[in-house]
């Protein structure tokens, strides 16, 4: 009677599942994690200090959007920082637009889009200033911040 000795070939059988899992682990690690190239650039800071805005260009492999940063000014006692995203140079030309009509229009015009909104306030003895609302947030800059953003949006 032949005696085979299992436990030495369930051994054999397990040593060489781990050897092809230390081999392909690599390979599955490598598929889990993708390193994306992108780059922030930062087109104008419109203002700084304590209530900035900032013009920004983030370039992906795939698209480029813009952002407009900017501190919320609903709230005296907290640095809250809102993002009010353009997918496209498309709708950051929108944004140009509507800034433009507004500079030529009158007090209280409003120029609305589906995810902000630009008032014109005339404040005497200060110009024109604008109010932009968007996802709860809110700011007011003066005419020669937007036509600085008006000039810098051109150049894109």
């Amino acid at each position: 009677m032949v005696k085979i000795n299992n436990s030495s070939q369930i051994q054999n059988v397990q040593m060489k599942k781990l050897l092809i899992l230390v081999l392909f682990s690599p390979l599955v690690m490598k598929a889990q994690f993708k390193i994306v190239n992108s780059a922030t650039i930062n087109i104008i800071d419109v203002r700084q200090g304590t209530w900035p805005i900032s013009l920004q260009r983030i370039t992906k492999p795939t698209d480029t959007c813009y952002v407009l940063q900017f501190r919320t000014q609903e709230f005296n006692n907290s640095v809250i920082i809102k993002t009010l995203k353009f997918r496209d140079l498309e709708q950051l030309k929108y944004f140009q637009q509507g800034l433009s009509a507004l500079k030529s229009g009158n007090n209280g015009d409003v120029a609305e889009f589906k995810d902000y909104t630009i008032k014109r306030v005339d404040v005497y003895k200060e110009g024109i200033s604008y109010i932009l609302t968007c996802d709860g947030g809110l700011t007011n800059f003066q005419q020669p911040e937007a036509d600085r953003m008006i000039a810098a949006i051109s150049k894109q």
